[in-house]
């Protein structure tokens, strides 16, 4: 196997469904499956790459048509200003106005999403935002697809290995917030 390899039509779409899931088993699965089909590690990283591109043209004018729906609709303006808040929350351990590689830590450690919205909050238009977020979720996906991997030569069950990836996934971020001491908020004079 090459790391180009490909496999077939319908195996790269069934490969890309499974990427193009935002949350949960949707990562380990695809790898797996990927690896099952004969994919190489390229091919597989190229069409992440492809799922994360899909993502921003989708949520992109999602993002745009809700602020702008938010100025007619009161139930619309509390959710973008919830979300705000929620935004600013995630951002202000990295200041008020985050760096390119903070973002991409955002990216990494949240998802593609927050980190768009975080860039987007920090100034940065469409494509150096994406370019952040895509680049965290990138290396976000390096660390997936190769844990993966491994684990199931160890285990030798594709499904096991999935299973507890992605329950690694969702358990770690929570237990390192819970256990992370919160920087105390600078006074404001």
């Amino acid at each position: 196997m090459t790391a180009l390899a490909m496999g077939s039509t319908s195996t790269l779409w069934d490969v890309f469904v499974l990427f193009s899931v935002p949350i949960g088993g949707g990562m380990p699965a695809g790898v797996l499956l990927a690896k099952s089909r004969g994919m190489g590690w390229l091919a597989m990283t190229i069409l992440y790459f492809i799922s994360d591109v899909v993502l921003a043209m989708w949520f992109e004018p999602m993002i745009r048509l809700i602020a702008l729906a938010s100025r007619r609709f009161q139930f619309l303006a509390k959710m973008r200003e919830a979300f705000k808040k929620s935004t600013d929350r995630t951002i202000a351990r990295y200041g008020a106005k985050p760096g390119p590689v903070a973002l991409v830590g955002i990216a990494f450690g949240v998802d593609p999403m927050t980190g768009r919205t975080a860039a987007l909050a920090a100034g940065h238009h469409f494509i150096l935002g994406w370019a952040f977020a895509i680049l965290g979720d990138m290396f976000f996906f390096a660390v997936i697809a190769i844990s993966t991997l491994c684990l199931n030569n160890i285990l030798g069950d594709g499904t096991w290995a999935a299973i507890i990836i992605m329950v690694l996934m969702l358990g770690i971020p929570p237990l390192i917030r819970r256990f992370r001491k919160p920087k105390a908020a600078p006074e404001i004079i």
